[in-house]
């Protein structure tokens, strides 16, 4: 009883339905049109029907509440039904002409657009209607369950094309949400990384540029290339976003992992992918990428006298493993190296208050958070923490087929 109770008033305060309705369409015209003409053709034609031409006027003046039916649903279906029982009332007798069937219109658009307590006074409002209608009319048994089952049908269909409408506007948002966080995720996984490479390349150069002019030169020219890399990367997220399907580049795999080992690059980058893995999916293999690649950034800006990251993809009977190993140190500092390790089952070992800490590093940030997303979108996991050999490790293990 108390969960009915509860549903009536969650109906009962629900606001009007979402999306809002078009004000105005080219079938608003139509209905308004025909209802007139309909009412004088039957007036003119059913010469057995009692005050027909006083009931052809009233239906022709109230077709224009179709044209608001939508923003003032209520409001419109009261009119409507005041001035069809007012005649009823005066005359007698109630309207025996089709045309009268407009009024389900307005009884669908209640239900369909109104708020909830719109809602409950357009099903009062009917069911009121059928009641006054007893008196001026010889109505048996079959006609009134006719009637009864017209009208509920009417509301019904109102309230289950709204419910659809409601449901693929939740699903819509629901995809957008998710189109977001993969857009957020790819920001952070190619642009940052380029961006972290430029900023490095550049205090690299800001140290060396009296001492070793040409180790200045350097670094400008690898601050070129990762800023060609950032805008190739940028445009292709663009063409994906606009659709241009012909310009689509190729998802990043296996042979872009292997060219995050760059010479001179410091800390040394070593990748060793063992085979076996060259026939992974494209889709595992982009994620393998992306989680190296995030797991290489965070070691050259947060590692502490690191001077080398091991990548090392393995490959079993169903599963593959990525491994990105540093041998960066502990300063004592107190602040987490990158993002915030996880907790609970995803945590590796010696995850906690005594993990690996540098100066400078972000108290919180989204690698680990997108590693992980990333790897649980194809029914893998991804865990971060400080090795107990020293240094910091990131370990992700993703199927082989069948995500």
């Amino acid at each position: 009883m108390r969960g009915m109770t509860s549903t009536l008033r969650a109906w009962w305060e629900a606001p009007a339905a979402t999306p809002p309705p078009p004000r105005r369409v080219w079938r608003d015209w139509v209905l308004v049109s025909l209802a007139p003409v309909l009412a004088v053709v039957e007036a003119a034609t059913r010469t057995d029907v009692p005050w027909r031409w006083a009931w052809a006027l009233v239906l022709a003046g109230l077709a224009p509440t179709l044209l608001w039916r939508r923003v003032r649903p209520f409001t419109m279906l009261a009119i409507a039904f005041a001035a069809g029982t007012a005649m009823s009332v005066v005359v007698g007798a109630e309207s025996e002409f089709i045309t009268t069937a407009y009024f389900l219109v307005l009884a669908y658009a209640v239900m369909r657009w109104g708020s909830g307590r719109a809602m409950f006074g357009g099903a009062a409002l009917m069911t009121v209607g059928i009641l006054v209608s007893i008196p001026f009319g010889e109505t048996t048994a079959g006609s009134l369950v006719g009637a009864v089952a017209v009208v509920a049908t009417t509301l019904a269909l109102g309230v289950v094309f709204r419910l659809r409408a409601t449901g693929r506007a939740r699903e819509l948002d629901r995809v957008r949400l998710l189109e977001r966080e993969q857009l957020a995720r790819d920001l952070h996984d190619t642009v940052a990384h380029h961006v972290s490479a430029i900023a490095i390349q550049a205090q690299a150069g800001t140290a060396l540029a009296e001492q070793r002019p040409d180790a200045a030169a350097e670094a400008l020219r690898r601050i070129e290339g990762e800023a060609s890399k950032t805008l190739d990367e940028l445009r292709a997220m663009v063409r994906v976003l606009r659709a241009d399907e012909a310009a689509l580049a190729p998802v990043p795999g296996l042979e872009e992992l292997r060219a995050l080992d760059v010479a001179g690059e410091v800390p040394r980058v070593s990748v060793v992918v063992e085979d076996g893995a060259s026939a992974l999916p494209s889709a595992t293999g982009a994620a393998l990428f992306r989680i190296a690649q995030e797991a290489v950034t965070n070691a050259r800006r947060h590692a502490r006298g690191a001077t080398r990251v091991d990548v090392r993809v393995g490959v079993d009977a169903d599963r593959v493993h990525l491994e990105v190993r540093d041998d960066g140190r502990d300063d004592g500092r107190g602040e987490w190296r990158g993002d915030v390790p996880p907790r609970g089952p995803d945590a590796l070992p010696g995850d906690g208050p005594a993990g690996a800490r540098v100066a400078g590093a972000a108290p919180r940030g989204y690698g680990l958070a997108g590693m992980r997303e990333r790897a649980a979108l194809l029914g893998g996991v991804c865990r971060a923490g400080p090795s107990p050999d020293g240094g910091w490790i990131v370990a992700a293990e993703l199927p082989r087929a069948g995500w």
